[in-house]
């Protein structure tokens, strides 16, 4: 079982940054790649970012390659989602999720945390 919280959301000025966290509770993070996705209003929810929990490897979307990059801290069982040049269009509800390594399929899910970016 995997627990995910994120926090780190809120209203920013288009060009500006916010850093989103995902708190991790997992018997054993090395099983599992955690991703963020992004759904915007009357959008399907999208891929932005993964990270291997084990080895650190990462792959980004190219909307927001240059832009943002994910990252894991061990000590802290936590995913980061810096977000730089913040654009309008980056408006949207953003989940933390795990799926095992051998899977294609996030299993998990937090409660997502609204980023909002204004022109």
């Amino acid at each position: 079982q995997v627990q995910l919280a994120e926090s780190g959301g809120g209203l920013v000025l288009a060009g500006g940054s916010l850093r989103l966290s995902c708190s991790v509770s997992a018997r054993t993070l090395s099983d599992y790649t955690m991703g963020w996705w992004r759904q915007a209003p009357g959008k399907e929810r999208e891929f932005v970012a993964r990270i291997n929990w084990s080895d650190g490897n990462t792959y980004a979307s190219n909307f927001v390659k240059g832009r943002f990059a994910i990252s894991r801290d061990n000590a802290k069982n936590t995913v980061y989602l810096q977000m730089n040049s913040l654009k309008p269009e980056d408006t949207a509800v953003y989940y933390c999720a795990a799926r095992p390594v051998r899977s294609l399929n996030y299993n998990y899910w937090g409660q997502g945390t609204q980023v909002t970016v204004s022109s």
